[in-house]
């Protein structure tokens, strides 16, 4: 099987393998996070204000495409990029927002902008690994199916246990494309380690999340859901540096991948 062909059989094969599952409920007692104190009267502080790095990313990302000449450079990626630090953006005001009164209303808010990421995220890397990618149709395409995914959970949470199918495969598509997308393309190897790096940060902040009382307990100050937040923030961090090297002229571009989230 040629290489180019392996990262839509992968894709296809789990879309396969989740349809044969069947619906993927969210687990449960999801809103019972560890960290309920206030301060300055902002309930769950923690997990709210720990979303401010999001957006201090988000406009770092887009001071560093404020000209002309850098959003050129980025060429047919920069939908994909632009997408992905709105979304960033979003992600600071969606799940404050959520965490402010964790229920399944809110959290809509808090999915769409981490689903609308991952989107961006693999748009701007298909397009600089697949050089005549068009890239805002493409971007706009992911748009569109990250938006379909929130909306398919919170219509069957409506309706019984919601299912998480499509947002989960949205989710975890990057993690696995990107890395298979760089290989082919031959990507340098500045990329592969900052992709490396982003998905390292991902993992500890996912533990972090499944660890949330645990890490509460441990260390008093924080809970697991706030660490996640930060380190997450900082995958972020991660991916806009290299998409600041590639936008900045006589730099090899570097194209970096996605973190994400919930």
């Amino acid at each position: 099987m040629r290489r180019s062909w392996l990262p839509l059989s992968i894709v296809a094969l789990a879309a396969v393998a989740m349809a044969v599952h069947g619906p993927i409920p969210q687990l449960a007692h999801y809103h019972d996070f560890a960290d309920r104190r206030a301060f300055l009267g902002i309930a769950n502080a923690g997990d709210v204000l720990s979303n401010v790095p999001f957006a201090m990313v988000a406009v770092w990302g887009l001071a560093m495409l404020r000209g002309h000449a850098a959003r050129a450079r980025l060429g047919t990626a920069l939908a994909g990029w632009m997408l992905f630090l709105l979304a960033l953006l979003a992600t600071a005001i969606g799940s404050s927002y959520y965490h402010l009164a964790p229920d399944d209303a809110r959290l809509a808010w808090d999915r769409l902008p981490i689903a609308l990421a991952c989107a961006g995220l693999l748009a701007a890397t298909y397009a600089q690994t697949h050089r005549r990618a068009p890239g805002l149709t493409l971007a706009l395409g992911l748009a569109a199916f990250a938006v379909a995914s929130v909306a398919w959970w919170s219509f069957t949470d409506l309706h019984g246990p919601g299912d998480l199918r499509p947002y989960l495969l949205l989710q975890g598509a990057p993690l696995v494309l990107i890395p298979l997308w760089q290989w082919i393309d031959g990507s340098p190897r500045a990329q592969r380690w900052a992709l490396a790096a982003a998905i390292a940060l991902y993992a500890l902040a996912k533990a972090a999340e499944l660890g949330d009382h645990a890490v509460y307990d441990a260390l008093g100050f924080a809970s697991g859901h706030t660490v996640k937040h930060l380190l997450a923030a900082a995958a972020s961090a991660v991916l806009v540096a290299h998409m600041a090297s590639s936008s900045r002229p006589s730099r090899a571009g570097a194209l970096p991948a996605c973190a994400a989230r919930r």
